[in-house]
């Protein structure tokens, strides 16, 4: 196996990403939609994008991570100077590294654009995303009924 090289997700990634997203969300039981049309409305061409990246190996897309700016109104009701996070990983790609690499680039995008945290708000069934955000730094600090919210602490 080659190495996992990071780079920014451009719109001829849309459908491997989708191929990522789409069995992730058939596990979780979500009515999401993971075509390669939302992907490239929701993650690489979003209006409040501030980084999206894919991690590729032996030229397959492994996974993705999309960092967004919080504005005013969002769904996750956080202030304007935080950023929200999602990452995708291919479960065969599990282990490898790939959600470590891909959040050094999110969050070398995030200090560059001076957010104050990063939210990353998990469903509660979902120990495997729980799991990752908490080895990334992740702290619990809010939840619902149905996730955990888990913040980032850029300040510190």
């Amino acid at each position: 196996m080659g190495g996992i090289v990071v780079r920014a997700a451009e719109a001829r990634d849309a459908e491997a990403m989708s191929l990522v997203l789409t069995p992730i969300l058939a596990r979780w039981g979500s009515a999401r939609a993971g075509d390669a049309a939302t992907v490239m409305a929701q993650y690489v061409a979003h209006p409040d994008r501030l980084a999206c990246s894919v991690a590729v190996g032996d030229g397959v897309v492994l996974g993705f991570q999309s960092l967004k700016r919080a504005t005013a109104g969002n769904p996750y009701g956080l202030a304007p100077g935080w950023g929200i996070i999602g990452t995708y990983v291919d479960a065969a790609a599990a282990g490898r590294g790939v959600g470590r690499t891909l959040f050094a680039a999110s969050r070398a995008a995030a200090e560059a654009e001076g957010l104050i945290a990063i939210d990353a708000t998990i469903g509660r069934g979902n120990a495997e995303g729980q799991a990752y955000y908490e080895a990334m730094g992740f702290r619990a600090y809010r939840e619902t009924a149905t996730a955990i919210a888990k913040r980032f602490d850029l300040t510190v």
